[in-house]
This record gives C-alpha cells, sequence and structure tokens, in this order.
C-alpha cells in the first residue's frame, strides 16, 4: 500500500507541488516547542586513554574546560580586528587575515644537507664517498630534488590571501564550524609546554586538509604542516599546496632495493626532524582519502607517524604530543564525487570548478554543520613506554577459528586476534620490528580515540532511524518522538552530538538535508508521513547511519550474539515471551561474543589494543544488562547466590597484599559458570532488541550474499591477471608502494581478488535490485567480505575437510557467521569442494535475516 502511495505521489504534478510547499512551510503543521537539547546532558568527549597515557590524563585537563561551550570559527566580526566603523564591517574578513600571526618558518636546506644519515647514504652512493664532509655537485642537487618534492617554505602572503579566500568559501558553503573551547583550551597548553604538535585526523573529505589548518591558525598555533596524498593533487595543485605548508612523500622512498630509496627515506627523515625541532605543528591522516577502496587505515599516514617516532626515539625532540582529531559534517561536500579522487588525482583548476559547483549547489538550501574535535592530547614517550607492557600473544583469523569449523576443540584459544590489512610502505620497513609494531598499535589506539570522541550528526540519527526502525514509513509526530529518544540514547553513551536546538527546527532541517532520500505524504488525519525512497538512495543513508554505530557496537555486537543462540533454540518468528523463557548461560555468551567479534572486521570494531577480547566481552555483557536488555537469572539446579551459609571455606587466601593481582577473584571462573541471564520482558526491549540487531545488517547481509555468491560457484576469471607479475608491479606503482609491499598477506588486493570484488558488488547491486536491501549494495562492504573471507584460510591439507567431524563443526559455527572459505589454485582462488553441495545456506540465511 505504501509503495502504490508513494508511486502515485511521484508520477501527480500537483501532489508533487504540495510535496514542495511542505518542505518550504515547517511541513504545514502547528507543533509545540520543546525543551532545547542544550538544556540536557553534553558529554565531554575526547579524554586520552588513562591506562596507557595516566599522567597525560591527568595534567591536561581541569574540569573548567567542561563548561567553556562552543564558538563558530567562520563567524569573523568587527569585533574580531582592531578597527572599528562601517567601512570594517565590510572589510571584516580581509583584515582579519592580515592580522593572523603567521611565524616565519625558514626551512634551511643546508641543516639537512648537513644531516647524519644524510652524509651517510651520500658517502654510500658517491663513487669514493663524500670526503671529508665535502658534499658533490651532483648528490648535493639530488637532495635538493629530493628536499623540493617534499615541501617548500611558506608564503605569508600567500597563506594570509588563501585565508580570506577560504574564510568567505566556508561560510557560502557551511551554516557554522564548531569548536569546543575546553578542547582548544587544552591543545593550546599542550603547545606552550615546547614540544611539537602532531596532529592525528580522520579522513572525512579532502577539505579537511584545509579547514584544520585554517582552524588552528585562527586560534593562533601557527602555520599548519599537512601530509597530503600524493595520490589524490595534482602537481599543479601539489606545488600550490606545498607553498601553503603542504608535504608530500617522494615516490622512490618506497624502494628497498636501491640506493635512490636511501637517500629518499634519509633525506625525508632529516626534513621531518627539523620540523619537529622548529616546534612546526604536523597534521597526518589516519584514514584512506575519502572514496579509496581498501583497509580504513592509510599506509601513508603510518609512515608519517613512523618518522615521527623515529625522531623522538633518537633523541632529536624530547618527546611529542599526539593530539587525535575528528571531521564531522551534516553531509560531507565532496561525497557525490568521492570515487573519482582515486582514480583521477585533483588538478588546480578541477578543484576551482568543483569550489565553484559547491557555491552554487550548497551556497541556497543545502548549508551544513561542521563540528571539529580536538581530542585530550598525550605524551608520544609515555605512551611508547607504557604500551609496551600490553603486548601479549596474538593469532590470525585462521588460526583462531579454524579449529572450530574441523572439530578439533570447542574453545576459542585465549588470545587477541592479528589481523592487518594495510600494507607496509618502505620507510615504515626500514624500521625495526617492534617500532613497526609500535606505529600500527598507536595508528589504531588514536584512531579509535578520534571516532570515539566525534560528535553524532542530526542526519546520522535521522538516516538511522528511517532505515533500521521505520523503513516502511512513519508518522512526522512519532518521528519527532524517537529523534529525540535516539538523541538522549546517544548522550547517555558518553558521545556528544553535533545539534542543538529546537526539536521542531532540528527535524525539518535534517529532512531538507536528506530530502533527495525521503518522501513526504500529507495524510487526511493533518499528519505528515516520512517514508525513505526506495532505490539506491538507501546506500547513502546506510554510509550516513554508519556514523553512529560506534555509540551502539558494543549492544549491536551482544544483541547479534544473543540472536545466533536464540536462533536454533526458538523460531525467528516466535513471540518475544517464548524467547524470553530461554536461559543463556555466561561461558556461552562469551563464547558467542568472541566468534562475531573474530569474524567482524577490526576496521569496523576498531578496538584500542590495550584493551583484550575477555575485556570487550565482559564490556558487550555489562551493557546489555545495562540498556536493560538482559536480566539476571539464577540457575533452578544451583545454589542461590545470596545463600552464604552453605558455603565452606577453601583454601585460597582470603586477603592479598595491595597490588597483587596474581589470583585476583576475578579470575575465578568457577562462581561465573553459574550464572545465567534471560531476556527481559519490557514493552520496549523487543523493538529496541531488533534495532540493534539491525545495526549491524549491512555488513552481515552483504557477508551472505557474498557466501551466496561463493557457493553458486560464479567465480571471475583471473587466472590471466594472475600469471602477469607485470600487472602486479604496475598496480603497486599507481598505488605509490613500489616493491615494499604486496602478497596476499600485505593487506594489498592483487587483482585475482579485485576481480571478486568488482564481480561480488555487481552480484550485489543485482541482489539489491530485487530485493530492495541497497544498504549492502557498497564496494566497501564487497572488499570487506572478500579480506574477512580470505583471512579465514584454509588447511593446509584438503582431506581434512572430507571428515565427516568437519560438517558438524562447520554447521555449528554457520548458524554463528557466515565463513565460506577461499582456496588458492593456480588460476586464482575458488570455492573449497566440501562447500558445493553442503546445506548450509538455509541455516545462514535464517541467522542473519533474523537480525534485521
Amino acid at each position: 500500500m505504501l509503495g502504490t502511495r508513494l508511486q502515485t505521489q511521484q508520477r501527480s504534478s500537483s501532489q508533487s507541488g504540495r510535496e514542495t510547499r511542505l518542505w518550504s512551510s515547517s511541513f504545514g503543521m502547528k507543533l509545540e516547542a520543546v525543551t532545547p537539547f542544550l538544556g540536557k546532558y553534553r558529554p565531554f568527549v575526547g579524554r586520552c586513554c588513562q591506562g596507557c597515557t595516566p599522567k597525560s590524563w591527568e595534567s591536561l585537563f581541569h574540569r573548567s574546560i567542561m563548561d567553556l561551550g562552543f564558538c563558530n570559527v567562520i563567524l569573523v566580526k568587527e569585533e574580531n580586528t582592531r578597527f572599528r566603523g562601517w567601512l570594517v564591517r565590510r572589510l571584516c574578513y580581509f583584515l582579519w587575515s592580515l592580522e593572523q600571526q603567521i611565524p616565519s618558518c625558514q626551512d634551511t636546506p643546508q641543516k639537512i644537507m648537513e644531516n647524519t644519515g644524510v652524509q651517510n647514504a651520500i658517502s654510500g652512493r658517491a663513487p669514493g664517498g663524500a670526503g671529508e664532509g665535502q658534499v658533490p655537485g651532483l648528490m648535493k642537487k639530488e637532495v635538493q630534488r629530493i628536499l623540493d618534492h617534499i615541501r617548500a617554505p611558506p608564503r605569508p602572503f600567500l597563506l594570509r590571501l588563501f585565508s580570506w579566500a577560504l574564510l568567505r568559501f566556508l561560510n557560502c558553503v557551511f551554516l557554522n564550524v564548531q569548536l569546543h573551547k575546553g578542547q582548544m583550551k587544552m591543545v593550546r597548553k599542550a603547545a606552550q609546554s615546547g614540544l611539537p604538535l602532531v596532529l592525528l585526523s580522520t579522513h572525512k573529505s579532502l577539505l579537511d586538509g584545509l579547514l584544520l589548518p585554517f582552524v588552528l591558525l585562527s586560534q593562533g598555533l601557527g602555520v599548519l604542516r599537512v601530509a597530503w596524498d600524493l595520490r589524490t593533487c595534482s602537481p599543479t595543485l601539489r606545488a600550490l599546496l606545498k607553498k601553503l605548508g603542504g608535504l608530500f612523500l617522494p615516490p622512490e622512498a618506497n624502494s628497498l632495493d636501491s640506493s635512490e630509496g636511501v637517500l629518499a627515506r634519509a633525506v625525508v627523515c632529516a626534513a621531518i626532524e627539523q620540523l619537529l625541532a622548529s616546534g612546526q605543528p604536523l597534521l597526518i591522516f589516519l584514514e584512506e582519502p575519502p572514496g579509496a577502496q581498501g583497509p580504513r587505515l592509510s599506509a601513508l599516514g603510518q609512515t608519517w607517524l613512523g618518522l615521527v617516532v623515529q625522531a623522538v626515539q633518537v633523541g632529536i625532540v624530547p618527546d611529542a604530543m599526539l593530539v587525535p582529531v575528528a571531521t564531522t559534517y551534516d553531509l560531507v561536500p565532496d561525497a557525490s564525487c568521492d570515487t573519482r579522487h582515486v582514480s583521477a588525482p585533483l588538478g588546480l583548476w578541477t578543484g576551482a570548478l568543483a569550489v565553484l559547483q559547491s557555491l552554487q549547489g550548497w551556497g541556497c538550501s543545502h548549508r551544513v554543520c561542521v563540528r571539529v574535535h580536538l581530542a585530550q592530547p598525550f605524551s608520544l614517550q609515555e605512551y611508547t613506554i607504557n604500551s609496551r607492557s600490553c603486548w601479549g600473544s596474538r593469532q590470525t583469523l585462521e588460526q583462531l577459528l579454524q579449529p572450530i569449523v574441523l572439530g578439533q576443540c570447542t574453545v576459542i584459544p585465549d588470545t587477541e586476534k592479528e589481523q592487518e590489512w594495510t600494507p607496509v610502505t618502505g620507510p615504515l620497513l626500514a624500521l625495526k620490528e617492534e617500532d613497526q609494531l609500535l606505529v600500527r598499535r598507536l595508528s589504531r589506539h588514536v584512531l579509535s580515540a578520534s571516532v570515539a570522541s566525534s560528535a553524532v550528526m542530526s542526519t546520522a540519527i535521522m538516516a538511522t532511524l528511517l532505515l533500521f526502525k521505520h523503513r516502511k514509513g512513519v508518522f512526522l509526530s512519532q518521528l519527532l518522538g524517537d529523534f529525540s529518544w535516539l538523541t538522549e540514547e546517544t548522550l547517555l553513551r558518553g558521545f556528544d552530538v553535533g545539534f542543538s536546538g529546537l526539536l521542531r527546527c532540528l527535524v525539518q532541517y535534517t529532512l531538507s538535508l536528506l530530502q533527495a532520500h525521503v518522501a513526504l505524504l500529507h495524510v487526511h488525519q493533518g499528519d505528515l508521513l516520512v517514508v525513505p525512497r526506495p532505490g539506491p538512495g538507501l546506500t547513502h543513508l546506510a554510509r550516513l547511519s554508519a556514523e553512529l554505530l560506534p555509540a551502539f557496537l558494543s549492544e549491536a555486537v551482544g544483541a547479534c550474539a544473543v540472536r545466533g543462540l536464540l536462533v536454533g533454540r526458538v523460531p525467528p518468528e516466535g513471540p518475544w515471551e517464548l524467547q524470553g523463557i530461554e536461559l543463556l548461560g555466561q561461558n556461552e555468551l562469551y563464547h558467542q561474543i568472541l566468534l562475531l567479534l573474530h569474524l567482524l572486521p577490526q576496521d569496523l570494531l576498531l578496538p584500542q589494543p590495550c584493551q583484550s577480547s575477555y575485556c570487550y566481552c565482559q564490556e558487550v555483557l555489562d551493557r546489555l544488562i545495562q540498556c536493560g536488555l538482559l536480566v539476571a537469572e539464577e540457575n533452578p539446579g544451583s545454589q542461590p547466590a545470596c545463600d552464604t551459609g552453605r558455603r565452606h571455606l577453601t583454601a585460597k587466601l582470603l586477603w592479598k597484599p595491595s597490588g597483587d593481582f596474581t589470583d585476583s577473584d576475578s579470575d575465578d571462573f568457577d562462581e561465573a559458570e553459574g550464572r545465567y541471564f534471560r531476556l527481559s520482558q519490557q514493552s520496549r526491549c523487543p523493538d529496541f532488541f531488533l534495532f540493534l540487531c539491525r545495526l549491524l545488517s549491512p555488513l552481515l547481509k552483504a557477508f551472505a550474499q557474498a557466501a551466496t555468491f561463493l557457493h553458486q560457484g560464479r567465480l571471475p576469471d583471473t587466472g590471466e591477471a594472475c600469471a602477469s607479475p607485470a600487472i602486479h608491479r604496475g598496480r603497486l606503482r599507481v598505488l605509490g608502494m613500489g616493491s615494499a609491499c604486496g602478497g596476499p598477506g600485505s593487506g594489498l588486493l592483487w587483482p585475482a581478488e579485485l576481480g571478486y570484488v568488482e564481480q561480488l558488488f555487481q552480484f550485489l547491486q543485482a541482489t539489491a535490485q530485487e530485493d530492495g536491501f541497497f544498504e549492502c549494495a557498497d564496494r566497501n562492504l564487497a572488499f570487506n567480505a572478500i579480506w574477512t573471507f580470505r583471512d579465514l584460510g584454509t588447511p593446509k591439507n584438503n582431506r581434512q575437510w572430507q571428515k565427516p567431524s568437519c560438517c558438524f563443526g562447520l554447521r555449528r559455527l554457520l548458524r554463528r557467521a557466515p565463513p565460506p572459505f577461499l582456496l588458492p589454485g593456480r588460476g586464482g582462488w575458488h570455492l573449497a569442494s566440501s562447500w558445493v553441495g553442503q546445506e548450509w545456506m538455509p541455516l545462514l540465511l535464517s541467522l542473519v535475516q533474523g537480525m534485521w
């Protein structure tokens, strides 16, 4: 009925005109004003890890900074200048840019030429050596050429002119750019310590590289040196960005087996050492550029971070202050052209054309809000010292899940999962293996902190409600209540929101931003019906809703784990009261949560390296209890927990010295085995439980579709691609990795896997056209499915798959997660023969479909 009504609405021109009037007339309804969200509790986010950096956690924070409020960075008035008058009010942008303090950045090439590492590289490359410190003219020109490729001295006049133009552009595109004054105060305090600032940021838009330097320059922190990606910029644009403070990694630095690579890495290290010693702040993006198809963690970002770690360890600077940074948008300005960023570098004229298009398209009614988040700075030295004690043994996904599939064991090993999809570049491989591990875990730790400190925008909340709670449509009056409910749930989980104001105005503003993907239907009762438009626009809503997932990720994992336990006991369509009868043991809950944690990609979970899987499982279980979904129950056959009279004294010590955790009571699992839980019977629990399960449905649905794709034997012909090593080397050169990375275990997709991903993505699109589930028709989800199935691995002896005991273990795991395996073959990858003809697909689909 709803689909017929929507089609009738789209065909009728008169009703279309009525819908247009609804967008511009406050929906044609008289709505009562509600309490502003500013009056509710707003958590202060961005605190550093207390376990890894306890001294930084105490020194750079004071409770008074929580009440400082926000400021609009792009709001420049007459009061922001030293002058007054009617002419100043018209030229305030220009006068403001002239008054900005730009310290002199004198990059002396002579100091880099005299660097010990550069001298050693020159002596080993020049015939007969340099000889008593005299650099040959040819080598000096080569060093200067590499140095010119890396950076150029910033031009103050160009910086002021660009700041003025960027300020006008930002005011035309954005409503505001909000920055918390307390977070800025922490960063300014860290800068006053005399240590260099290194900002480690997420990467939501190409505009981040221009917006963040503008924010720091406006706050008096000087010129921010930005580490740009060589692939995203044309030579002309690179020349302009270098004069504005940009840094670029030379391509020859990735070569490990050539003297050019040794010299390039030495010059890069010397340039970073000089930059840090001069106290200039540095910005590094830890995520891949927007639109990139591959791992979430940036290989280039880890390279620059490794250079900073190396400079601190050799003693060039005593320490460095790391600042996690994140930028969130209501709608990303360049989201429509993200797919072209990696394939075609952005040129100067292309960028100017994009600016004009943004001014024309966004300047009318699509101006959005932006939040810049600066988390609490912490010491790199302190993290290095404390984090090494948290390094334990790790195993691959193949080692963790394969014995369970083969029926060799039923217990998951008590170890962490090792999953590195980001390729390793040449400068990072030049470090020690211990330092490489430090850089990888530090980058994952900081990225997790940046995501946790990011505010949830109104578009993410609205997309989540329309996609996972009201997919078939919802009345506006009910949508207002659900928007308020989900906002409060987000705030209660320690995540901030990037909006405030009246609920009516917020919902109207958010729906106007999403009007290309949402339809409004006027019903006769006087209310409005809000319906997400069917089609590929649902993929865009799914990407927006992914910004809200970190706030509910623990509960979503726990809800899917509980659903996986109940799917074999209670019919999915059964009543909620029937599901609440089943008792769930704590051990089986831990086991189910661990299975799901190991199966889900780490790029999605972003677990902190200092947190063990057991602690994460306990956190998931605690979250389910706190939100009221699980209720503790006592086993009828066990002794009641309150009956302490019949307990006998044991031989264990009841008192232990202070600080002795070797025999802690929390490690005694004998009592935990008798703990049982059941689903709560409160009226709100069924809807909330299904809502949590549906948050992970796009990824799990993509996994199920990938399993169907492989089960049908629809495999691409990649034999010719795999047989051509020249194609591999050419693709590596395009990615800027040289010969330093590659191979099946490096995280880089080879042509065979690229063929799988492309055909799987086409299969997801074709399936979405049939069932209407466009949320999983995403190329990144196809990448995640291929990588996960590859990491599951295969047994070395394929005869093990013919054992009857394997089928039981395989079915048992398939009731919880979809793990089809890919076998490497001579002409590519193919599906294991034991998977063909097995009746595992109904079990898998019944599990996944029950989650959403």
